[in-house]
């Protein structure tokens, strides 16, 4: 089994457990190798809320540094719509790294997971 297999394989998993509505919707991210991407999500009408990643936000730093600016990007775009929290859904990758500074930027500027 490949990497991206296991990585596919624990996705299904968390996602039949969580589950993000209007009021709390899920907050998904997805990387890549030059880019981090987040998403608010609701899954009752299947639609996203709102999203941001590093090519929109054009910051400087490493990638870790820029995963952490991202977080706090979706952190005030969700509270300006009226957002406190968020259901988190780490897609399949480990948390750690990028996906864990995406997570505490977010905490930072005030979304509660």
């Amino acid at each position: 089994m490949s990497k991206v297999d296991k990585r596919l394989r624990v996705k299904r998993k968390i996602r039949s457990t969580i589950f993000g509505t209007e009021s709390k919707p899920r907050l998904s991210v997805f990387k890549s190798n030059k880019a981090i991407y987040a998403q608010l999500i609701n899954d009752t009408e299947g639609i996203t809320l709102m999203s941001t990643s590093t090519e929109t936000i054009k910051s400087k730093g490493n990638k870790t540094e820029v995963s952490k600016e991202v977080g706090k990007s979706i952190a005030e775009k969700a509270k300006a719509n009226g957002i406190e929290s968020v259901v988190f859904d780490r897609n399949g990758y480990l948390y750690h790294g990028r996906v864990k500074a995406l997570a505490d930027g977010a905490r930072e500027a005030g979304l509660k997971f």
